[in-house]
């Protein structure tokens, strides 16, 4: 009587063969059997049939997922975003610079088209009266030329004694000089070569600056007490 293999050894492990294409799974101690006794094609085709299909073993898929295709897709992303943001930033750019000659080319334009006065129309420019006296009586003096009445001079002189003192040659670090305090003291050779000694040069020039920045010596000296400069 032959020994069933089957029941032989219930821990017997599984060893996978191959039958006519088909792969099934029968204990190793079949084969070890079939092999060391010898047993006939026919008891071994037997033992294949009893131990029945065994599912076939799955397939491992080992992925493999290519991290640096990813981060190097991320990287063009990133650089192509920072590429549209400058291209954006520079395009705003052109177009402001753009409005900007635009609208000097107008302003050109329209100068060009503003007909020049003829001399005939032109008033003729006050003349300057003849300067006399102290710093401060030559500057009372000068008011009426600039259009300002005499109520003005009491401003002009809280702001120049401020400023300088009435000092002809008075001097600052900053650079500035003279009577008005110009900075720097050059710029008052714009009224007269002798601006470094002459009141009625500094003078002058003092009263244009304070004309076409404040309006007016109260302007000015509103502008003094608020901000310590004017």
């Amino acid at each position: 009587m032959k020994r069933n293999l089957f029941t032989h050894n219930l821990k017997l492990s599984k060893t996978t063969v191959a039958k006519a294409g088909v792969a099934v799974a029968i204990p190793a101690a079949v084969v070890a059997g079939i092999t060391t006794s010898g047993a006939s094609a026919g008891d071994s085709a037997s033992l294949l049939a009893k131990a029945g299909p065994q599912p076939s073993a799955r397939p491992t898929t080992v992925v493999h997922p290519d991290r640096g295709i990813r981060l190097a897709g991320v990287a063009r992303g990133e650089v192509a975003s920072l590429g549209a943001t400058r291209f954006r930033a520079r395009r705003a750019a052109e177009r402001a610079a753009d409005r900007r000659a635009a609208r000097r080319a107008a302003s050109r334009a329209a100068a060009a088209a503003t007909p020049a006065p003829s001399p005939s129309s032109q008033a003729p420019a006050p003349s300057a009266p003849a300067p006399s006296g102290n710093p401060q009586q030559i500057a009372e003096a000068m008011l009426g030329s600039y259009g300002w009445s005499s109520s003005e001079f009491g401003c002009l002189v809280s702001l120049w004694n401020a400023e300088s003192g009435w000092d002809v040659y008075a001097s600052n670090p900053s650079g500035a000089y003279g009577i008005p305090q110009a900075l720097p003291g050059s710029k008052m050779a714009s009224a007269g070569p002798d601006w470094q000694s002459n009141a009625a040069t500094q003078i002058r020039w003092g009263l244009g600056y304070i004309k076409s920045l404040y309006g007016s010596p109260c302007g000015a000296w509103s502008h003094e007490e608020s901000s310590g400069w004017y």
